[in-house]
């Protein structure tokens, strides 16, 4: 108890740190030995017979502390270190993986991934051609304050259960959650064409929801907690025991709700919903390996195809539409310096005032679109979970940009005569080629002649993505922008998993169409 109690009064006063000019953790240098190790596996692929290989080597160290009213769930805290190599044998790929680090081990690896090259041959069709990258040498880190990884556990503890206690002495509420998931990755990446970079990634993934029960009823409340690219000092700044009562009684609100009457509003999302529709209406169908069929199989394809007709042609939306893809943006969930081929990190339009204008692409995918969009460079979209998957096309961060005029909600609920608000993330479904979709959330409003007369409940919006892009005429400005994210987007067969953000200002959008998904009152 008494080291619970002083833990949490540390935490009460971490927010005041922040104030102070931050003080950066040291970027880690390149490991002498895994420079031998990578060496080792460049020089066996070569005399194998590869024209090309990259050696990827990881360290990854995962923790996750779960917590429900006064008791811990769970605590996990694993950590996993290999090599990957990935060849090229008469423009076929080939990759092998092993957790024997040691000189024979990754030989061993880069011998089976030209052997697997080699074969894959047969099935291959058309070879394939790396866009051309510039050599590098350097490091890179998330810039943080604190580690999260090194916190003690006990402070961790310590908070949860301090936010958790806050909530349950919100009335009509039952049950609490509260949760965070961090890592810390250092990868290395060493090239035949050169290139030798060490990378620092720091994420860390705060969760809280709460449920309220009356009268005959139940209702939860999950806040929207963005998994960030930072440090402990993020946690420490969203006070979650000191906001835990306030997002509490929004479940205990939930219950005198309204439902909603079906129909058509003018709707309008708070960034912490509307970052989830771009995810899934804008940042996958623009993944170029959907667009092309190459994951039809698994994850879909895409209506943004074929790119010959899309490309500078598709309306996607509204002039007040432009959506940025970077992998710059402080804080934000895929920020690195390069990314799994050694591209250089950088940001472009893939929408541009409305207009779909371009593509995610790998160096392999970046000569499949180059006469259509003269960018002959790769956007440095590749990426791998782990050190034993192999890299191919991953989501970077994909924003929507702010308006020209810095308004806000409040602005943009003054300007409505009928309308909903929804905030925050619920549950959704989007088709295979992500058009048709239908989404929530988990608190509504309902807007009447620009003000906010009350709350919603069972609210869902259901629309086609270039319909409800084309019915954007409103958007918030720089003051506005938030950024949200997920830890685990999935893609791929097998299954990987990657963390990207999406920032956005709210957006309004015209005669949308509103479901009620749940009973009658």
């Amino acid at each position: 108890m008494a080291t619970t109690a002083a833990a949490a009064a540390g935490i009460a006063l971490g927010p005041s740190l922040l104030s102070a000019t931050p003080r950066y953790l040291a970027t880690p240098g390149i490991d002498p030995f895994e420079e031998d190790l990578a060496a080792e596996a460049l020089g066996a692929a070569r005399d194998a017979g590869a024209s090309y290989c990259d050696v990827r080597i990881g360290r990854y160290r995962r923790q996750q502390v779960s917590a429900r009213e006064r008791q811990i769930q769970a605590v996990s805290d694993t950590e996993s270190y290999g090599v990957g190599v990935r060849v090229l044998v008469q423009g076929s790929w080939g990759f092998a993986a092993t957790s024997e680090l040691s000189k024979a081990g990754v030989v061993k690896a880069a011998r089976e991934a030209v052997v697997i090259a080699k074969a894959a041959r047969t099935l291959q069709r058309r070879p394939v051609e790396l866009a051309p990258v510039k050599p590098i040498t350097g490091t890179w880190m998330t810039p943080v304050m604190k580690d999260p990884i090194e916190v003690p556990i006990e402070e961790k503890v310590a908070l949860l259960l301090a936010a958790n206690e806050a909530a349950l002495k919100v009335g009509k509420i039952r049950f609490a959650n509260s949760g965070m998931g961090l890592l810390r990755e250092v990868k290395t990446l060493a090239t035949s064409e050169g290139t030798m970079t060490t990378q620092t990634f720091i994420r860390v993934g705060p969760t809280f929801s709460a449920t309220a029960v009356g009268g005959g009823d139940f209702q939860q409340y999950n806040e929207e907690l963005a998994p960030r690219g930072s440090g402990w000092e993020y946690i420490e700044q969203l006070d979650m025991p000191g906001n835990a009562a306030k997002w509490a009684g929004l479940a205990a609100e939930k219950l005198g709700a309204k439902t909603v009457e079906p129909g058509r509003y003018d709707l309008i999302l708070d960034p912490t919903n509307l970052w989830l529709t771009i995810h899934e209406s804008v940042g996958h169908p623009t993944e170029l390996d959907r667009a092309t069929g190459q994951e039809a199989n698994y994850a879909g394809t895409s209506f943004v195809a074929p790119p010959e007709k899309m490309i500078g042609k598709l309306k996607y939306g509204t002039p007040l539409m432009t959506i940025q893809a970077d992998r710059l943006q402080a804080e934000s969930l895929a920020r690195c310096a390069w990314d799994d081929e050694g591209v250089p990190a950088e940001q472009w339009n893939v929408i541009e005032k409305g207009t779909f204008k371009d593509y995610q692409t790998t160096r392999e995918q970046a000569a499949w679109i180059a006469g259509l969009t003269g960018v002959k460079r790769s956007h440095g979209c590749s990426f791998a979970d782990s050190w034993s998957s192999a890299q191919f096309q991953r989501m970077p961060n994909i924003s929507l940009m702010p308006g020209d005029k810095d308004i806000g909600m409040d602005d943009i609920v003054a300007a409505t005569d009928r309308g909903i608000i929804v905030k925050n993330r619920g549950s959704w479904s989007i088709d295979n080629q992500r058009y048709n979709f239908q989404f929530s959330g988990q608190v509504f409003y309902e807007v009447k002649g620009g003000k906010i007369t009350g709350m919603l409940k069972d609210v869902a919006y259901q629309s086609t993505t270039p319909v409800f892009w084309n019915a954007m005429d409103m958007i918030g400005g720089k003051k506005s922008y938030w950024l949200g994210g997920t830890f685990t987007d999935g893609k791929g067969e097998p299954g990987q998993v990657n963390s990207v953000s999406h920032g956005c200002p709210p957006a309004r959008f015209r005669g949308v169409n509103i479901l009620n998904t749940g009973r009658a009152s």
